[in-house]
C-alpha cells in the first residue's frame, strides 16, 4: 500500500474573485496554504500543480450546454452574477478548470500509487453544481469529474463520496442520482440552504441532516450510525471527501458547532475504512469554510489526519507523531 499525501493546488484558482465583501474570496485559498505551510509535517507531503481538466474530462460530468453557457458569460471585466451568490470574473473560467483538474489529477496520482492520499486545495467550490447549472459559489463539481474519471479510466466498480460541509451537496447527489457505482454520504444543517437532502429516498444517498447548532457529539453520532455502517457494506475502491469546513462553530455562514478535532476524527474513520477496502486511497477536495482562521485550523486537521496514523478514544484524536 502506498503511503504519504499529495497536496494539490494552482495560482489561478485565487484569480477568481468576485469582490472584497463575497465570502468565497481568495484569501480561503491563502489561508489554507499557508497555515499547511507552518506546519512542522508540510515537507513531507507530495507537492502536485494542479493541471487544466480538459474539455473531454468535463463532459463526461457536465453537459455541452453547460460548459457553453459558462464560458459565453465570462465578462471581459468586472463580475457577470449568474445568481445572487455565483458570479464569474474574466478568470473564473481558468480558476474552474484547474479547480476540477486538480481532482483529476489527484486520482491519477492515488491510482497509479505514487501516495494513497491527497488533498486539493482549490476554489471555486463544486458540489452545488448540477450537470447543467452552477448555483451556491460554485461552477464545476469538482469532485464528480474526479469521480468520472475514475470511473472512466481505472474501470472502479465502487467509489463512495462523503461530504461534511455544512449544506447538502445537492449537485453531486443529482449527478450521481442513478449510478450505482457511487455512494454519497452527505451531513448538513436542515433546514437550511440549498433546502434539499433531508428527504432524499435513492438509495445511493445517505442523509445525515442536523439541525441549526448541532455540536461535534451529533455530528459523531450520525456518522458512526448511518456513514460508516453504509460504507463498510458498500467496500468503496476509492473515497473521495468533499471537505467543507463551514460547519466549524467559528464559520459565519454555517449555524453549526463542529471544531477542529471533529474534523481530524471523521477523516481518520475515513481513512481507516479506505485502508479495509480501497488500498488506503482517499481524495479530498475543499468545498466550503468561510471563517479565514477556522478554515486555516481545520484544513491542517483533516491534512494531518491523512497524513498520519491516528489513534482516536473518547472523542480526541492523537497523533503518533
Amino acid at each position: 500500500m502506498a503511503q504519504g499525501v499529495a497536496y494539490l493546488t494552482h495560482p489561478d484558482c485565487a484569480r477568481h474573485d468576485l469582490g472584497p465583501w463575497h465570502p468565497e474570496s481568495p484569501k480561503r485559498l491563502a489561508a489554507v496554504d499557508q497555515a499547511l505551510r507552518e506546519a512542522a509535517w508540510f515537507d513531507r507531503l507530495l507537492a502536485v500543480e494542479a493541471p487544466a481538466a480538459t474539455l473531454e474530462q468535463i463532459l463526461r460530468t457536465h453537459t455541452q450546454a453547460h460548459v457553453d453557457s459558462l464560458r459565453d458569460a465570462i465578462p471581459r471585466s468586472g463580475v457577470n452574477w449568474l445568481d445572487p451568490d455565483t458570479g464569474l470574473n474574466p478568470f473564473s473560467w481558468e480558476a474552474a478548470l484547474r479547480a476540477a483538474g486538480a481532482a483529476v489529477r489527484a486520482v491519477d496520482t492515488v491510482m497509479q500509487g505514487d501516495v494513497s492520499r491527497a488533498f486539493c486545495n482549490v476554489r471555486p467550490p463544486g458540489h452545488h453544481a448540477g450537470s447543467n447549472r452552477p448555483m451556491g459559489f460554485c461552477l464545476i463539481n469538482n469532485v464528480a469529474v474526479g469521480v468520472m474519471h475514475a470511473l472512466a479510466e481505472y474501470r472502479l466498480r465502487r467509489i463512495a463520496i462523503v461530504d461534511f460541509d455544512v449544506h447538502h451537496g445537492n449537485g453531486t447527489e443529482d449527478i450521481f442520482r442513478s449510478e450505482p457505482r457511487v455512494l454519497l454520504c452527505s451531513s448538513f444543517r436542515h433546514p437550511f440552504y440549498p433546502h434539499s437532502g433531508a428527504n432524499s429516498a435513492h438509495p445511493g444517498f445517505i442523509p445525515a441532516p442536523l439541525p441549526e447548532g448541532a455540536d461535534g457529539g451529533q455530528f459523531r453520532e450520525a456518522v458512526e450510525q448511518k456513514f460508516l455502517p453504509a460504507l463498510e457494506a458498500f467496500r468503496p475502491e476509492l473515497i473521495f471527501i468533499s471537505a467543507g469546513f463551514d460547519a466549524h462553530r467559528d464559520d459565519p455562514l454555517g449555524g453549526l458547532r463542529l471544531v477542529e478535532d471533529d474534523y481530524a476524527w471523521i477523516t481518520h474513520e475515513i481513512c481507516v475504512i479506505a485502508d479495509r477496502h480501497a488500498s488506503g486511497r482517499v481524495v479530498s477536495a475543499l468545498e466550503g469554510g468561510y471563517d479565514l482562521a477556522a478554515l486555516g485550523r481545520s484544513a491542517v486537521a483533516h491534512v494531518k489526519a491523512l497524513n498520519s496514523v491516528m489513534h482516536c478514544q473518547n472523542g480526541q484524536c492523537i497523533n503518533d507523531d
